[in-house]
């Protein structure tokens, strides 16, 4: 599956917001200046359409995803008879390099993509190496002992994020407990916005 290997504060910063998940100095000073030689000029007044793109945009960059995948993931959630928003987020935040970056096993979810292509991640213990892997509730997710060992060997750098309600972590193994919902995700995107993009 393709991946985006360009610059990651260039994504940021059109975005006005971090969405890279790994905080930095450098990023932080220049959010509010959008990339380009014109990124300092006044921006236009932005259309419907461009609230719904740049909303749109926002989300599939903060999971890292291409427009096909990611256009998969909206088309497969508007046919669900249940809420889509709430469809999306689960199909979003149930793949397995997402997983693994909300147990904390990785700082990004890049570095959490490159963990399991690697197959330094274990499913119910069995190696998995698919990152779109889709995690169902129960199953226990593991790192090789490999990784578990070069990882406690580094010195903290940064403050371990809060555990959503729907996952369990013990040492170095998780637990889906259950499918999440939209209103648990502190995702700065207005699905809504997304949806209606798909939609038009």
């Amino acid at each position: 599956m393709a991946r985006y290997t360009g610059p990651k504060h260039k994504l940021a910063r059109r975005e006005g917001e971090n969405i890279i998940g790994k905080t930095s100095a450098s990023l932080d000073r220049r959010l509010n200046i959008p990339p380009g030689v014109h990124g300092k000029r006044m921006r236009r007044k932005v259309s419907e359409y461009g609230l719904q793109l740049r909303e749109k945009q926002k989300l599939k960059r903060i999971y890292g995803l291409m427009e096909k995948q990611f256009r998969k993931y909206v088309t497969l959630a508007q046919k669900k008879k249940e809420n889509t928003i709430d469809y999306l987020v689960e199909e979003l935040e149930t793949r397995l390099d997402n997983i693994v970056y909300r147990f904390g096993f990785a700082k990004t979810r890049t570095q959490a993509r490159q963990f399991v292509s690697h197959g330094h991640v274990m499913v119910n213990g069995k190696k998995v190496n698919i990152p779109s892997y889709a995690v169902s509730p129960n199953d226990v997710i593991t790192i090789s002992q490999k990784l578990a060992k070069l990882e406690s060997e580094k010195e903290p750098t940064e403050e371990v994020q809060e555990l959503p309600e729907f996952l369990e972590k013990d040492n170095k193994v998780g637990k889906l407990v259950r499918a999440p919902k939209s209103g648990e995700i502190a995702n700065p995107v207005d699905y809504q916005l997304v949806i209606e993009f798909y939609s038009r």
